[in-house]
């Protein structure tokens, strides 16, 4: 955990976001995404993301969160952060899913 953190994003958090019925949030978080993403899983890699989203969704997920979960897992990051209470009871080993509360106290302790 020690180091950089670095924001990811995805074709599958921009067609969500492109999808926002309030204009200012579309707004806020495109330009949030477009300044501070590191790294972005492409469409390019749709086919593995839904593969990956296909496994994830036998636990009960919907398809978009899969996806979401399928990214953070191609991508190899090592947190993915939602405050939504569906994916934060999904458990795996190939990613640790936190809300940011937990994440930042989490944080402070490693450091």
């Amino acid at each position: 955990m020690l180091g950089k953190i670095m924001l990811v994003s995805s074709y599958v958090l921009s067609a969500e976001n492109s999808a926002n019925k309030f204009a200012s949030r579309r707004e806020d978080i495109k330009k949030f995404t477009d300044k501070y993403t590191a790294l972005y899983v492409s469409d390019k890699n749709r086919p593995r993301i839904e593969l990956k989203a296909g496994e994830i969704m036998k636990s009960g997920l919907k398809f978009m969160d899969a996806c979401h979960i399928a990214c953070a897992i191609f991508a190899g990051c090592g947190y993915f952060l939602s405050v939504d209470s569906r994916l934060l009871k999904f458990k795996t080993d190939e990613v640790k899913i936190m809300n940011p509360v937990d994440f930042i106290l989490e944080l402070e302790m490693i450091l």
